[in-house]
Protein backbone atom coordinates (compact mmCIF):
# COMPACT_ATOMS: atom_id res chain seq x y z
CA UNK A 1 0.00 0.00 0.00
CA UNK A 2 1.47 3.47 -0.90
CA UNK A 3 1.84 5.72 2.04
CA UNK A 4 -0.65 8.42 0.92
CA UNK A 5 -3.20 5.09 0.83
CA UNK A 6 -2.05 4.92 4.14
CA UNK A 7 -2.19 7.57 5.42
CA UNK A 8 -6.10 8.28 4.36
CA UNK A 9 -7.10 5.12 5.76
CA UNK A 10 -5.67 5.21 9.02
CA UNK A 11 -6.07 8.74 10.02
CA UNK A 12 -8.05 7.53 13.47
CA UNK A 13 -5.40 5.51 14.83
CA UNK A 14 -2.62 8.11 13.71
CA UNK A 15 -4.08 11.14 15.60
CA UNK A 16 -5.14 8.49 18.58
CA UNK A 17 -1.65 7.88 18.86
CA UNK A 18 -0.41 11.39 18.55
CA UNK A 19 -3.01 12.70 21.10
CA UNK A 20 -2.14 10.49 23.52
CA UNK A 21 2.01 11.75 23.25
CA UNK A 22 0.65 15.13 23.71
CA UNK A 23 -0.80 14.45 26.66
CA UNK A 24 2.44 13.02 28.08
CA UNK A 25 3.85 16.92 27.74
CA UNK A 26 3.60 19.27 30.90
CA UNK A 27 2.30 22.51 30.06
CA UNK A 28 1.69 25.55 31.90
CA UNK A 29 -1.79 26.63 30.31
CA UNK A 30 -4.58 24.68 29.83
CA UNK A 31 -4.17 21.12 27.12
CA UNK A 32 -5.54 21.67 23.42
CA UNK A 33 -9.15 20.32 23.48
CA UNK A 34 -8.76 16.58 21.89
CA UNK A 35 -11.21 17.99 18.78
CA UNK A 36 -9.19 21.03 17.86
CA UNK A 37 -5.82 18.39 18.09
CA UNK A 38 -7.48 15.92 15.92
CA UNK A 39 -8.61 17.94 13.70
CA UNK A 40 -4.85 19.95 12.87
CA UNK A 41 -3.43 16.64 12.70
CA UNK A 42 -6.25 15.07 10.40
CA UNK A 43 -5.98 18.34 8.04
CA UNK A 44 -2.06 17.98 8.14
CA UNK A 45 -2.41 13.95 7.43
CA UNK A 46 -5.27 15.39 4.55
CA UNK A 47 -2.68 17.49 3.00
CA UNK A 48 0.75 15.49 3.19
CA UNK A 49 -1.48 12.55 1.82
CA UNK A 50 -2.20 15.07 -1.41
CA UNK A 51 1.43 16.49 -1.66
CA UNK A 52 2.69 12.24 -1.87
CA UNK A 53 0.22 12.12 -4.90
CA UNK A 54 1.39 15.33 -6.10
CA UNK A 55 4.22 15.19 -9.06
CA UNK A 56 7.17 16.45 -7.94
CA UNK A 57 10.22 18.04 -9.57
CA UNK A 58 14.29 17.34 -8.40
CA UNK A 59 14.47 21.59 -8.27
CA UNK A 60 11.30 21.25 -6.19
CA UNK A 61 12.18 18.15 -3.83
CA UNK A 62 15.12 20.01 -3.52
CA UNK A 63 13.51 23.02 -2.41
CA UNK A 64 11.69 21.10 0.02
CA UNK A 65 14.09 19.40 1.59
CA UNK A 66 15.24 22.65 3.00
CA UNK A 67 12.10 23.79 4.01
CA UNK A 68 11.50 26.18 1.16
CA UNK A 69 8.51 25.03 -0.39
CA UNK A 70 4.98 26.06 -0.93
CA UNK A 71 3.23 27.24 1.64
CA UNK A 72 -0.57 27.27 2.20
CA UNK A 73 -1.08 31.27 4.80
CA UNK A 74 -3.66 29.49 6.44
CA UNK A 75 -2.58 25.57 7.20
CA UNK A 76 -3.16 23.35 9.65
CA UNK A 77 0.29 23.44 10.61
CA UNK A 78 0.51 27.09 11.16
CA UNK A 79 -3.04 27.29 13.12
CA UNK A 80 -1.70 24.09 15.20
CA UNK A 81 1.41 25.97 16.75
CA UNK A 82 -0.37 29.27 17.37
CA UNK A 83 -2.96 26.87 19.34
CA UNK A 84 -0.06 25.50 21.01
CA UNK A 85 1.37 28.41 21.76
CA UNK A 86 -1.58 29.75 23.23
CA UNK A 87 -2.00 27.02 25.60
CA UNK A 88 1.16 27.39 27.26
CA UNK A 89 3.16 24.90 24.53
CA UNK A 90 7.16 25.83 24.08
CA UNK A 91 8.75 25.66 21.10
CA UNK A 92 10.57 22.75 22.05
CA UNK A 93 7.56 21.07 22.57
CA UNK A 94 5.73 21.94 19.43
CA UNK A 95 8.48 20.39 17.17
CA UNK A 96 8.32 17.22 19.62
CA UNK A 97 4.74 16.73 18.42
CA UNK A 98 6.35 16.68 14.61
CA UNK A 99 8.29 14.44 15.60
CA UNK A 100 6.07 11.59 17.23
CA UNK A 101 3.58 12.24 14.27
CA UNK A 102 5.92 11.03 12.02
CA UNK A 103 7.32 8.34 14.32
CA UNK A 104 3.66 7.61 15.10
CA UNK A 105 3.14 7.23 11.29
CA UNK A 106 6.11 5.55 10.33
CA UNK A 107 5.71 2.96 12.65
CA UNK A 108 2.37 1.69 12.04
CA UNK A 109 2.87 2.25 8.00
CA UNK A 110 5.80 -0.58 8.39
CA UNK A 111 3.88 -3.11 9.57
CA UNK A 112 2.24 -3.61 6.10
CA UNK A 113 4.70 -1.61 3.78
CA UNK A 114 6.70 -3.50 0.88
CA UNK A 115 9.86 -2.75 0.59
CA UNK A 116 10.05 -2.06 -3.26
CA UNK A 117 10.64 0.87 -5.30
CA UNK A 118 7.95 3.03 -3.91
CA UNK A 119 8.95 2.71 -0.65
CA UNK A 120 11.60 4.67 -0.50
CA UNK A 121 10.76 7.66 -2.80
CA UNK A 122 7.22 7.35 -0.13
CA UNK A 123 9.28 7.63 2.80
CA UNK A 124 11.45 10.58 1.56
CA UNK A 125 8.26 12.35 0.31
CA UNK A 126 6.77 12.15 3.79
CA UNK A 127 9.42 13.34 5.59
CA UNK A 128 9.55 16.27 2.96
CA UNK A 129 6.19 16.87 4.36
CA UNK A 130 6.81 16.43 7.58
CA UNK A 131 9.53 19.05 7.43
CA UNK A 132 7.61 21.81 5.22
CA UNK A 133 4.82 21.24 7.99
CA UNK A 134 7.62 21.54 10.63
CA UNK A 135 8.84 24.94 9.00
CA UNK A 136 5.79 26.27 8.84
CA UNK A 137 5.19 25.61 12.51
CA UNK A 138 8.09 27.30 14.19
CA UNK A 139 7.75 30.50 11.97
CA UNK A 140 4.43 30.70 12.48
CA UNK A 141 4.88 30.39 16.52
CA UNK A 142 7.83 32.78 16.65
CA UNK A 143 5.99 35.41 14.70
CA UNK A 144 3.46 35.61 16.93
CA UNK A 145 5.09 35.41 19.87
CA UNK A 146 7.66 38.18 18.52
CA UNK A 147 4.07 39.90 17.71
CA UNK A 148 3.04 39.73 21.29
CA UNK A 149 6.40 40.67 22.55
CA UNK A 150 6.57 44.22 20.95
CA UNK A 151 2.65 44.44 21.23
CA UNK A 152 3.33 44.37 25.26
CA UNK A 153 5.97 46.58 25.19
CA UNK A 154 4.18 49.10 22.93
CA UNK A 155 1.54 49.10 25.34
CA UNK A 156 3.85 49.05 28.62
CA UNK A 157 5.83 52.02 27.34
CA UNK A 158 2.50 54.04 26.36
CA UNK A 159 0.93 53.72 30.15
CA UNK A 160 4.71 54.40 31.66
CA UNK A 161 4.52 57.82 30.00
CA UNK A 162 1.89 59.50 31.68
CA UNK A 163 2.50 58.70 35.49
CA UNK A 164 6.18 59.76 34.33
CA UNK A 165 5.19 62.82 32.97
CA UNK A 166 3.21 63.65 35.87
CA UNK A 167 5.89 63.17 38.41
CA UNK A 168 8.30 65.37 35.77
CA UNK A 169 6.31 67.70 35.84
CA UNK A 170 6.05 68.08 40.22
CA UNK A 171 9.50 67.63 40.28
CA UNK A 172 9.77 71.12 38.31
CA UNK A 173 6.99 72.77 39.97
CA UNK A 174 9.27 71.74 43.31
CA UNK A 175 12.00 73.07 42.17
CA UNK A 176 10.91 76.47 40.68
CA UNK A 177 9.70 77.38 43.93
CA UNK A 178 11.82 78.90 46.79
CA UNK A 179 9.97 77.58 50.07
CA UNK A 180 11.78 74.59 49.72
CA UNK A 181 15.45 73.70 51.80
CA UNK A 182 18.63 72.55 50.62
CA UNK A 183 18.03 69.14 51.43
CA UNK A 184 14.43 69.06 49.87
CA UNK A 185 15.88 70.91 46.83
CA UNK A 186 18.42 68.67 46.31
CA UNK A 187 15.67 65.55 46.54
CA UNK A 188 13.85 67.08 44.01
CA UNK A 189 16.53 67.63 41.58
CA UNK A 190 17.32 63.96 42.05
CA UNK A 191 13.93 62.90 41.35
CA UNK A 192 13.72 64.89 38.04
CA UNK A 193 16.75 63.86 37.03
CA UNK A 194 16.06 60.29 37.72
CA UNK A 195 12.13 60.92 35.95
CA UNK A 196 14.06 62.24 33.21
CA UNK A 197 16.28 59.13 32.17
CA UNK A 198 13.64 56.96 32.93
CA UNK A 199 11.60 58.65 30.46
CA UNK A 200 14.45 58.61 28.06
CA UNK A 201 14.39 54.62 28.56
CA UNK A 202 10.58 54.84 27.66
CA UNK A 203 11.30 56.58 24.74
CA UNK A 204 13.52 54.30 23.34
CA UNK A 205 11.43 51.10 24.46
CA UNK A 206 8.63 52.74 21.96
CA UNK A 207 11.01 53.48 19.31
CA UNK A 208 11.97 49.94 18.90
CA UNK A 209 8.58 48.66 19.40
CA UNK A 210 7.75 51.01 16.20
CA UNK A 211 10.32 50.13 14.33
CA UNK A 212 9.44 46.17 15.23
CA UNK A 213 5.89 46.44 14.39
CA UNK A 214 5.45 48.61 11.42
CA UNK A 215 7.66 49.94 8.79
CA UNK A 216 10.19 51.29 10.94
CA UNK A 217 10.55 54.80 13.31
CA UNK A 218 8.27 57.36 11.68
CA UNK A 219 10.04 60.72 10.41
CA UNK A 220 8.54 63.83 9.49
CA UNK A 221 10.50 65.65 7.25
CA UNK A 222 10.56 70.20 7.56
CA UNK A 223 13.22 72.31 5.25
CA UNK A 224 15.52 73.21 8.20
CA UNK A 225 19.13 74.00 8.25
CA UNK A 226 19.94 71.10 10.69
CA UNK A 227 23.25 73.03 11.88
CA UNK A 228 22.00 74.93 15.01
CA UNK A 229 20.24 71.22 16.16
CA UNK A 230 23.48 70.22 16.07
CA UNK A 231 24.83 72.49 17.71
CA UNK A 232 22.42 72.85 20.51
CA UNK A 233 22.99 68.36 21.41
CA UNK A 234 27.05 69.31 21.92
CA UNK A 235 26.02 72.28 24.07
CA UNK A 236 23.72 69.96 26.07
CA UNK A 237 26.34 67.55 26.33
CA UNK A 238 29.11 70.17 27.40
CA UNK A 239 26.75 70.56 30.63
CA UNK A 240 25.99 67.21 31.09
CA UNK A 241 29.70 66.44 31.19
CA UNK A 242 31.70 69.62 32.13
CA UNK A 243 34.97 67.91 32.08
CA UNK A 244 34.76 66.58 28.47
CA UNK A 245 36.35 67.76 25.44
CA UNK A 246 34.07 68.37 22.61
CA UNK A 247 35.13 69.72 19.51
CA UNK A 248 32.72 70.97 16.98
CA UNK A 249 33.55 71.71 13.20
CA UNK A 250 30.67 72.33 10.92
CA UNK A 251 31.30 73.50 7.58
CA UNK A 252 29.37 73.70 4.49
CA UNK A 253 25.45 74.71 3.90
CA UNK A 254 23.33 71.53 5.62
CA UNK A 255 20.08 72.88 4.94
CA UNK A 256 17.57 69.86 3.62
CA UNK A 257 14.32 68.12 4.39
CA UNK A 258 14.81 66.84 7.82
CA UNK A 259 13.18 65.12 11.15
CA UNK A 260 14.87 67.99 13.47
CA UNK A 261 14.05 65.84 16.28
CA UNK A 262 15.03 62.44 15.10
CA UNK A 263 18.12 63.85 14.33
CA UNK A 264 18.93 65.68 17.94
CA UNK A 265 18.41 61.99 18.80
CA UNK A 266 20.84 60.40 16.52
CA UNK A 267 23.73 63.05 17.78
CA UNK A 268 22.71 62.76 21.16
CA UNK A 269 23.32 58.50 21.09
CA UNK A 270 26.25 58.87 19.10
CA UNK A 271 27.57 61.73 21.08
CA UNK A 272 26.60 60.10 24.54
CA UNK A 273 27.94 57.24 23.24
CA UNK A 274 31.33 58.52 22.19
CA UNK A 275 31.80 60.00 25.60
CA UNK A 276 30.37 56.60 27.71
CA UNK A 277 33.33 54.50 25.52
CA UNK A 278 36.10 57.14 25.15
CA UNK A 279 39.27 57.86 26.89
CA UNK A 280 38.38 60.81 28.89
CA UNK A 281 41.56 62.50 28.74
CA UNK A 282 41.31 62.33 24.53
CA UNK A 283 38.97 64.88 23.32
CA UNK A 284 36.02 63.80 21.31
CA UNK A 285 35.91 65.01 17.19
CA UNK A 286 32.46 65.87 15.84
CA UNK A 287 32.02 67.27 12.09
CA UNK A 288 29.05 68.11 10.41
CA UNK A 289 29.52 69.01 6.31
CA UNK A 290 28.76 67.87 3.12
CA UNK A 291 29.37 64.70 1.07
CA UNK A 292 28.27 65.19 -2.29
CA UNK A 293 24.49 65.41 -2.11
CA UNK A 294 24.64 64.02 1.43
CA UNK A 295 24.47 65.38 4.83
CA UNK A 296 27.81 63.82 6.59
CA UNK A 297 28.30 63.41 10.28
CA UNK A 298 30.98 62.22 11.91
CA UNK A 299 32.20 61.43 15.51
CA UNK A 300 35.16 60.13 16.54
CA UNK A 301 36.64 59.37 19.48
CA UNK A 302 39.95 57.49 21.34
CA UNK A 303 39.58 54.67 23.83
CA UNK A 304 39.48 50.90 23.43
CA UNK A 305 38.79 49.78 20.42
CA UNK A 306 35.61 48.11 19.27
CA UNK A 307 36.55 44.02 18.83
CA UNK A 308 35.80 43.13 15.39
CA UNK A 309 33.28 40.03 16.30
CA UNK A 310 30.78 42.94 18.38
CA UNK A 311 31.08 44.78 15.41
CA UNK A 312 28.40 43.23 12.94
CA UNK A 313 26.15 43.16 15.90
CA UNK A 314 26.73 46.63 16.99
CA UNK A 315 23.46 47.99 15.43
CA UNK A 316 21.69 45.48 16.56
CA UNK A 317 19.87 45.41 19.97
CA UNK A 318 19.55 41.90 20.78
CA UNK A 319 23.33 41.79 19.77
CA UNK A 320 24.21 44.61 21.95
CA UNK A 321 22.30 43.34 24.90
CA UNK A 322 24.24 39.63 24.99
CA UNK A 323 27.43 41.29 23.80
CA UNK A 324 27.66 44.13 26.91
CA UNK A 325 29.52 42.66 29.39
CA UNK A 326 26.99 41.66 33.05
CA UNK A 327 29.08 44.17 34.88
CA UNK A 328 28.91 47.47 32.99
CA UNK A 329 24.97 47.41 33.65
CA UNK A 330 24.88 49.32 36.53
CA UNK A 331 21.67 51.33 38.14
CA UNK A 332 21.87 54.19 35.48
CA UNK A 333 22.40 51.98 32.32
CA UNK A 334 20.27 52.20 29.57
CA UNK A 335 18.35 49.34 27.43
CA UNK A 336 20.93 49.68 25.09
CA UNK A 337 19.06 50.31 22.67
CA UNK A 338 20.34 54.20 21.56
CA UNK A 339 22.92 53.18 18.01
CA UNK A 340 19.53 50.43 17.07
CA UNK A 341 17.64 53.23 17.26
CA UNK A 342 20.18 56.08 15.49
CA UNK A 343 20.44 53.60 12.52
CA UNK A 344 16.90 52.93 12.37
CA UNK A 345 16.30 56.96 12.13
CA UNK A 346 18.92 56.96 9.61
CA UNK A 347 17.39 54.47 7.55
CA UNK A 348 14.12 56.35 7.71
CA UNK A 349 15.60 59.24 6.39
CA UNK A 350 17.18 56.97 3.41
CA UNK A 351 20.84 57.36 4.93
CA UNK A 352 23.30 55.14 5.95
CA UNK A 353 25.42 54.50 9.08
CA UNK A 354 29.09 53.26 9.66
CA UNK A 355 31.53 52.36 11.94
CA UNK A 356 35.15 51.85 11.89
CA UNK A 357 37.45 51.51 14.81
CA UNK A 358 40.97 49.65 15.77
CA UNK A 359 43.41 50.89 18.84
CA UNK A 360 45.51 53.15 16.01
CA UNK A 361 42.70 55.58 14.62
CA UNK A 362 40.16 55.16 17.55
CA UNK A 363 36.45 54.72 16.79
CA UNK A 364 34.62 56.65 14.28
CA UNK A 365 30.60 57.06 13.38
CA UNK A 366 29.54 58.30 10.13
CA UNK A 367 26.20 59.17 9.36
CA UNK A 368 25.12 59.72 5.78
CA UNK A 369 21.61 61.34 4.71
CA UNK A 370 20.58 62.76 1.24
CA UNK A 371 19.54 66.05 1.02
CA UNK A 372 16.80 64.55 -1.28
CA UNK A 373 13.97 62.78 -0.56
CA UNK A 374 13.65 58.83 -2.60
CA UNK A 375 9.98 60.02 -3.08
CA UNK A 376 10.94 63.84 -4.71
CA UNK A 377 13.41 63.20 -6.76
Amino acid sequence: MRLSNFLIENIKPIVQEWESFARTLPIAGKPLDAEALRDHAERMLRAIATDLNTEQSAEQQIEKSHGHGPSDTDSAAKSHAVGRLMTGFSINQVVAEFRALRASVMRLWMKQAKQDESFEVDVIRFNEAIDQALVESIASYTETVQASHNIFLGVLGHDLRAPLSAILLSAERLLRTDALGTKATKAAAQVHTSVGRASAIVGDLLDFTRAQLGPGIPVHRTLINIAPVCERIVDECRAVHPDANLILNSTGNVEGRFDSARLEQVFSNLIGNALQHGKATSPVKITLGTKGDSLEFRVHNRGNAIPSERLPALFNPMGQYCLQDTQDRGPQASLGLGLYIAAQIVAAHDGVIEVTSDEKRGTEFVVNIPFAEKDAV
